[in-house]
C-alpha cells in the first residue's frame, strides 16, 4: 500500500485529492504492527513518488499541445508563457521544492513536462529529491512511531 498511496499523492490530477497525510497513517501503521522495516517502508515510499512524478512528467510531455489549446489558457497565452519561462528557468528548484509542498507536489512534473524540461535532468533531479523526501518521511514516520 505504501508505493500505491506515495504513488497517488504525487500523480498529476489524483494528487489533488490524496493527501499525505494518508501515507504517514499508514506506514505508521505498519511500523508500528512491525509487518516491515523502516527502511522498507522508505524505498516503498522512494519508488512510489518517483513513478507517480515520472507519469506526471510525461503525461505534461504528452498532452503539452492540447494544453496551449485550452480556452482558459488561450485567454492568458501570455501570463502562460511567462510560467513556462520561470519554470524552465527555475525548473530544478521546481522540482525539489515542489516534492516538499504538497499542494503542488503533483502539479509541478506536469508542467516541466509541457515545457519539455530535459528527460534526464528531470530523471536526476527527481530521483534527488524523491530520495531527500522519502528520508523526510522515515524521520516523520519514526518520530511518530516513537511518540506512540
Amino acid at each position: 500500500m505504501i508505493p500505491v498511496f506515495a504513488f497517488a499523492e504525487a500523480c498529476v490530477g489524483v494528487g489533488l485529492f490524496i493527501s499525505g497525510i494518508f501515507l504517514v497513517a499508514i506506514a505508521t501503521l505498519i511500523l508500528d504492527q512491525q509487518a516491515t522495516s523502516l527502511s522498507s517502508i522508505t524505498f516503498l515510499a522512494f519508488v512510489g513518488a518517483l513513478l507517480g512524478d515520472h507519469a506526471g512528467y510525461y503525461v505534461g510531455r504528452w498532452m503539452g499541445p492540447q494544453v496551449e489549446q485550452i480556452s482558459l489558457i488561450e485567454k492568458r497565452k501570455e501570463s502562460f508563457n511567462k510560467a513556462q519561462n520561470i519554470l524552465k528557468k527555475f525548473g530544478p528548484f521546481a522540482i525539489f521544492f515542489g516534492r516538499f509542498i504538497p499542494a503542488i507536489r503533483s502539479i509541478i512534473p506536469a508542467l516541466l513536462g509541457i515545457t519539455k524540461f530535459e528527460k534526464i535532468k528531470f530523471t536526476l533531479l527527481d530521483t534527488l529529491a524523491c530520495s531527500l523526501w522519502s528520508v523526510a518521511l522515515a524521520a516523520i514516520i519514526f518520530g511518530i512511531d516513537n511518540i506512540i
